[in-house]
């Protein structure tokens, strides 16, 4: 039996989790990529959501099993679900194996809802500076030459909620806006090669089709070595959640550039300058400027085997946890299981892909006594995760987003593992 427990239940958070409204400089705006709602999930919901406890035969080899159904359901014993708000839901990183996220598990967020688009009905016009404008239905765009690639998606505000303070008790809480999948797609570069990009195109606009008309400017010559035009995830359609029919993915780059309900592309010299990276999406700075344009998710790591909400007892556990770079692979992993004093190299299990989460483990014997666990993660650029503290530092604590500060676990005496800052 495995030494690690999870809470009892593990279905339903312990309390509700804390991704706290942001403080800003008027004390009033609150960050984009995290919600303003907290109507999490209610107790009643998450059970209704549960699925219904199964009648076990005695001995499944003398009773016939049930038929095929035309759509494929999980078994009846797992209960994993998300943690869900109006506005976005959040993946439970804790309970998943390797690094792909089953397609009803990845994370959502929207600002205004998920709209109903009828594929056979939807278009996207290019446009701008392009020598040809042209309105591309999905069935013209599944027939260019499709590339599949694993690549993580993650919120710019996930984990923002570690700035000010301890904002969640779990992996999922504080981390959960993020994930991982096989996307399917037409390489952008070659839509804009059948349009005809103008040599003074630096800039393309991206706009989606969902009531909020949700905007990105996005730096064509680094968006056209690897961004797709994706219709698929994880071997079929996208989801609604996820963009159905057609949804721009930068792979690296924060989830709001990879615009869901993809209907715009506008190629111009400069930047658009859209509510959407005006008044959301910038880096508030300490001297209270802000930053446009930090596209790149930066090098990240958590341990996500024992983590916050689960119990341990003494003897052998193994360390399991997830680190992905923006800027390219993973190249190493270290664990500490005594609060940073000291660390060791963990193992990387294959695949290990460029923007693409990969997965290290750690063998470890608890003793008892209290402790920290901590991940911190290389990438092939030579950039290090920070602790929380080098990163508060430099960017203070209303920053808001692109917060990629080592992750600390504390081990009670009791096996418990909390959320603690160092």
């Amino acid at each position: 039996m495995s030494p690690t427990e999870s809470p009892a239940n593990p279905d339903r958070p312990e309390r509700k989790p804390g991704l706290k409204r942001r403080t800003f400089l008027t004390g009033a705006a609150s960050l984009a990529g995290l919600a303003a709602a907290k109507l999490w999930l209610t107790p009643q919901s998450a059970e209704a959501a549960k699925p219904k406890s199964p009648t076990v035969p005695d001995d499944p080899t003398k009773v016939p099993g049930s038929p095929p159904t035309p759509y494929g359901q999980r078994s009846a014993f797992e209960r994993t679900v998300r943690l869900v708000v109006p506005s976005h839901s959040l993946t439970p990183l804790q309970d998943l194996h390797g690094v792909v996220t089953p397609s009803s598990l990845h994370f959502e967020r929207h600002h205004n809802g998920v709209p109903l688009i009828d594929p056979a009905r939807h278009r996207l016009l290019v446009h701008g500076l392009v020598e040809r404008p042209t309105v591309f239905t999905v069935e013209d765009l599944q027939r260019f030459p499709s590339v599949s690639r694993l690549a993580f998606i993650e919120c710019s505000g996930n984990s923002g909620s570690e700035w000010e303070g301890q904002g969640g008790a779990s992996a999922q809480e504080i981390h959960g806006l993020f994930s991982t999948s096989e996307w399917t797609g037409v390489p952008l570069a070659l839509v804009l090669r059948e349009v005809g990009t103008r040599p003074e195109a630096a800039w393309m606009l991206a706009e989606g089709s969902d009531a909020g008309a949700m905007t990105r400017s996005i730096p064509l010559a680094a968006a056209l070595d690897e961004a797709l035009l994706c219709y698929a995830q994880n071997g079929e359609p996208l989801r609604p959640e996820q963009g159905y029919p057609l949804r721009l993915l930068i792979p690296g780059w924060e989830g709001n550039a990879c615009i869901k309900w993809l209907r715009r592309l506008k190629l111009g010299a400069e930047p658009f300058m859209t509510r959407d990276e005006t008044a959301r999406y910038t880096d508030l700075m300490p001297d209270g400027k802000a930053r446009q344009f930090t596209l790149v998710m930066e090098a990240k790591s958590l341990i996500t085997s024992p983590s916050g909400g689960q119990r341990i007892r003494p003897g052998f556990v193994e360390i399991r946890g997830l680190a992905w770079s923006g800027r390219g692979r993973v190249t190493s992993v270290e664990v500490s299981t005594d609060g940073g004093r000291t660390w060791q190299p963990a193992s990387l299990l294959e695949p290990v892909l460029p923007k693409c989460t990969t997965a290290f483990r750690l063998p470890w014997r608890w003793d008892g006594r209290e402790t920290i666990l901590q991940s911190r993660c290389t990438d092939e650029t030579g950039y290090v995760q920070p602790t929380r503290r080098a990163l508060v530092a430099v960017r203070g604590v209303h920053s808001g987003y692109h917060y990629n500060g080592i992750q600390s676990w504390k081990v009670g005496a009791d096996g418990r593992l909390s959320n603690v800052h160092l």
